[in-house]
């Protein structure tokens, strides 16, 4: 080897020494740091941890990256896969980093919501004692409302024997997707009208009979709520099956209620059935506000008598309901044949304006006010214990 290839090799070997002398001693950013950290998914919500709020106390001193991954237990599912994904994906920028990851258990905060959905700010329940009061009518339109006001709105179809909301949506013969968090399947919502949508209707056949007992039924409703990645929500809507039954004892059971919206007609046997809603989420070991009572098919309307007012089903029903409830009338909703065929075409009310989409978002905003009220004087709500 002559003295030009030895001195060649050797500024060579200079320059390599020197570039792993860069790498070697590259600052750690904690910005990047939490950057990389972004890239990991929660295993429960299939959101990033950044997100969610498990990264905390983030150090760097040299070469050592430490922090804190607040946990909802201890003995979470893929905790071992989480905490090596944390690694990883640091490694990944900074391959000379010693990372360091604190396990704990995540700490109560003041938002009304903890327990399976932490991302999630409130959770509402649409309910009514029967069938046939236009429950889903008022949860799709209610949904919508809330959207336009500037809302992260879900909507979750629980009627699981009717499933009504894809149609009214315009999503019939629509599959949600499935991804992969952690080799665990998870769905994902489909998105109409700017909403977030999950129904047993994306499941089952139009024509298909449901025909479940009372743990497939309550399986079904874990599954939404647990194995759905729901983007961060302001407004979780759950439309439930009329009257008191496993679906809405599974609800209570596996994420906390914010609070309960009562739907009913004026007419006395609406009534009747209504109060046996409102006294299940009153009771002592469910405890769940009532947020107040939406009275649909207040009064009729014809299209070429829009001043005239028909009282076909009484008057007064929705106010009784609120009064009895200790909660507030939160809007009457006229019988108007534009709201049946906005539904049966698969675009809300709402969407369309007019006066019943202005009678519904009056309703949107009654229900923020007492959302409102409900979160600044009532404990945050948590999910029901009860034995079987």
């Amino acid at each position: 080897m002559n003295r030009y290839e030895k001195s060649h090799i050797s500024h060579l070997a200079c320059r390599q020494t020197g570039l792993t002398s860069r790498v070697l001693h590259m600052q750690i950013e904690q910005s990047k740091v939490l950057q990389a950290l972004s890239k990991v998914k929660d295993p429960n919500s299939g959101q990033d941890i950044v997100r969610m709020q498990m990264v905390q106390d983030v150090q760097i001193d040299g070469n050592n990256v430490n922090f804190t991954l607040a946990l909802p237990s201890l003995n979470m599912p893929n905790k071992t896969d989480l905490n090596f994904a944390c690694i990883q994906f640091i490694k990944n920028i900074y391959p000379h980093a010693e990372v360091n990851i604190h396990l704990m258990v995540r700490a109560n905060s003041a938002s009304p919501l903890q327990g399976n959905a932490p991302h999630i700010k409130n959770i509402i329940a649409v309910a009514s004692g029967k069938g046939g009061v236009g429950k889903s009518t008022v949860s799709t339109n209610l949904a919508l409302s809330l959207q336009q006001l500037g809302a992260t709105v879900g909507l979750i179809d629980a009627d699981v024997y009717g499933p009504s909301i894809p149609t009214m949506l315009g999503l019939q013969g629509r599959r949600p997707q499935v991804q992969k968090v952690y080799d665990q399947p998870k769905m994902l919502p489909i998105e109409a009208h700017g909403i977030h949508v999950m129904s047993v209707g994306f499941i089952v056949e139009p024509e298909q009979a449901v025909v479940l007992r009372g743990p497939r039924l309550g399986g079904i409703i874990k599954q939404f709520l647990n194995d759905v990645i729901w983007p961060p929500l302001d407004y979780l809507i759950v439309d439930l099956p009329p009257g008191t039954g496993d679906v809405q004892l599974t609800l209570v059971q596996t994420v906390p209620v914010t609070g309960a919206v009562l739907v009913t007609t004026p007419q006395q046997v609406a009534i009747a059935d209504a109060v046996k809603a409102m006294n299940m989420f009153l009771l002592p070991n469910i405890n769940i506000p009532i947020l107040g009572v939406v009275e649909n098919m207040a009064w009729f309307t014809p299209a070429e008598l829009p001043n005239n007012k028909y009282y076909i089903f009484g008057q007064g029903g929705g106010k009784e309901m609120a009064k009895r409830s200790k909660s507030m009338l939160l809007g009457q909703i006229p019988l108007v044949q534009a709201v049946r065929e906005a539904g049966d075409e698969g675009e809300p009310i709402v969407a369309r304006g007019g006066a019943s989409a202005e009678a519904f978002m009056k309703v949107a905003k009654n229900t923020l006010r007492q959302l409102a009220i409900r979160n600044e004087y009532l404990a945050p709500t948590q999910q029901v214990q009860m034995n079987s």
